[in-house]
């Protein structure tokens, strides 16, 4: 019976070959035979290493954030990225190596930081970054006095976010001097820190959105290492309400119906008064400043219930330094 005509062998073949007896899949035998033309055993599919359950567990903790729904949306197409790359992998498929470096857009207090916190920790949980910690840092940590101490500060902040992010808030005070200001420096030594430690780390850097784009401008290796893009809107009135609600809660405190209308009204006359929105720092604020108030209000009560003890009345909500 005559057999049929062996076909060439590719050098991508053989490489597969190599590569998968040294793995231990294929023994020393069908090696030979697949070197001198047989066809290739399929490769035996593995479990992909990220666990799907997990990560959508991982994600909710971001999902219960106010707002952000561009922001969970681009977060979301990121990890089902990561998960489809991990299947890939486990199929031996060609899968691309993600660059994950991000730039984040937006006003203060619209959530930045604490998002950045998050996607540390997720990336942690999820084995692309070995510690998953968040350092914070800003111009004054990375530039120095004098030359050469610029790049010595800015390496040791890297050093220090190995296997984990690093956070730079108001990025754009970096390129702001000029071409004689050490900030230059910085961006330099941080764009090579971003290959010398390639996958090592990620950079998060961020600010108003109108001077990040003009800061990734001023270095033409920045673009192409930030390549995701989150942008940050202000919180709605409404979005603030929720916030005050939640952060209320998470201390055990209610906001009673006209204690709500009242703070109602306190943010929209900042939201009206205030060049940038009100944001969720100064829900915040007004809150832990009307549990100290409702404090002062019950501290002289005869007897006190539960349901007071937990309760912001309309009297407990006003500005710092507002006697009303």
């Amino acid at each position: 019976m005559p057999t049929a005509p062996k076909t060439p062998v590719s050098k991508s073949d053989v490489q597969r070959v190599i590569s998968r007896y040294r793995d231990g899949e294929l023994a020393l035998s069908e090696a030979l035979k697949s070197l001198s033309g047989a066809p290739l055993p399929e490769a035996p599919a593995t479990a992909p290493a990220m666990n799907k359950e997990r990560l959508l567990s991982i994600y909710a903790e971001l999902d219960q954030l106010v707002g952000l729904e561009e922001v969970k949306a681009v977060v979301r197409e990121i990890f089902a990225l990561l998960y489809m790359q991990d299947r890939r992998q486990a199929l031996h498929l060609r899968a691309e190596p993600v660059v994950l470096h991000m730039v984040f857009k937006g006003n203060p207090g619209t959530g930045k930081t604490t998002v950045a916190r998050l996607l540390a920790q997720m990336f942690h949980e999820c084995g692309l970054l070995e510690k998953g910690h968040l350092v914070e840092v800003e111009r004054a940590d990375l530039v120095g006095e004098y030359i050469g101490h610029t790049a010595q500060k800015t390496r040791e902040m890297v050093k220090k976010a190995l296997g984990g992010v690093l956070f730079i808030d108001e990025a754009y005070s970096l390129a702001r001097g000029g071409e004689r200001d050490f900030g230059r420096e910085s961006i330099d030594a941080l764009v090579k820190a971003m290959e010398d430690y390639r996958n090592q780390f990620i950079a998060i850097i961020a600010g108003y959105a109108r001077e990040m784009d003009w800061f990734l401008s001023t270095n033409p290796g920045l673009p192409s290492r930030f390549p995701i893009h989150l942008q940050f809107p202000d919180y709605s009135v409404a979005d603030l309400l929720r916030i005050a609600r939640k952060t209320a809660e998470d201390r055990q405190y209610t906001l009673s119906p006209a204690a709500e209308a009242k703070l109602r009204r306190i943010l929209e006359a900042e939201t009206e008064r205030r060049a940038t929105p009100a944001n969720a720092r100064l829900v915040r604020n007004l809150v832990e400043h009307a549990i100290r108030l409702q404090a002062v209000r019950l501290f002289d009560a005869q007897t006190l219930t539960r349901q007071a003890a937990v309760t912001l009345q309309a009297e407990d909500f006003r500005l710092e330094g507002d006697a009303r």
